[in-house]
């Protein structure tokens, strides 16, 4: 049976050949699909908070960016309170000390806070940058916002940066198989480290 219009054409804009063997089109693990340039960060783990769905959070009183500044920094995990921002350790954490930057405004897009808050935010991930660096000594960095529903948010109402630390490994097979995350502290022991951290650094 010859190849689908869709299919030939998926080949063609991946830069598969017609007529290539398995073997061309297969990792080194035997897993069909065309290599690229992109490291994964596999996290099924979260699927439970997903689940819950943007409708989780319908105005600022059920926003927990919202709520978190409102209570004391153990019981929310804030890390750093600025003057138009603030630091807190993600409840759901992509990996130990998985920082997210929010501002205290609920404002849902990048384009909605002020000159002041940007600089401020900036900041905020540079300095928990530094501070990762020393508590933690990660070899990398993931930094970025997912702006809407679609863009990936999971908390779409409210803007928040994340500032991810990585090291060689950590995208292990535990999450992908057991749908479990091991992570080596707990966030209390985290958010006290961090929370030292930054008072140190400068």
């Amino acid at each position: 049976m010859g190849e689908s219009t869709n299919v030939r054409e998926a080949r063609n804009s991946a830069g598969v050949r017609q007529g290539s063997s398995d073997a061309e089109i297969t990792d080194d693990f035997e897993i069909a699909g065309v290599p690229d340039s992109f490291q994964r960060l596999w996290t099924p783990y979260r699927m439970a908070y997903i689940k819950a769905g943007q409708g989780q959070v319908k105005d600022e009183e059920s926003c927990p960016f919202c709520i978190g500044p409102n209570r004391s920094d153990e019981d929310s995990l804030i890390v750093h309170r600025g003057k138009t921002a603030y630091v807190i350790l993600n409840l759901f954490p992509y990996n130990p000390g998985h920082l997210l930057i929010c501002p205290y405004r609920h404002v849902p897009d990048y384009t909605d806070i002020t000159e002041e808050e940007t600089a401020e935010m900036a900041a905020l991930a540079q300095k928990s940058m530094r501070v990762l660096r020393a508590v933690s000594r990660p070899t990398g960095f993931n930094l970025g916002m997912n702006q809407g529903v679609t863009g990936g948010a999971g908390i779409a109402a409210h803007l928040h940066q994340h500032v991810v630390p990585r090291w060689a490994g950590d995208g292990n097979f535990f999450p992908i198989i057991a749908e479990t995350k091991a992570i080596p502290a707990t966030l209390g022991d985290i958010h006290t480290d961090l929370v030292a951290g930054w008072l140190d650094i400068d």
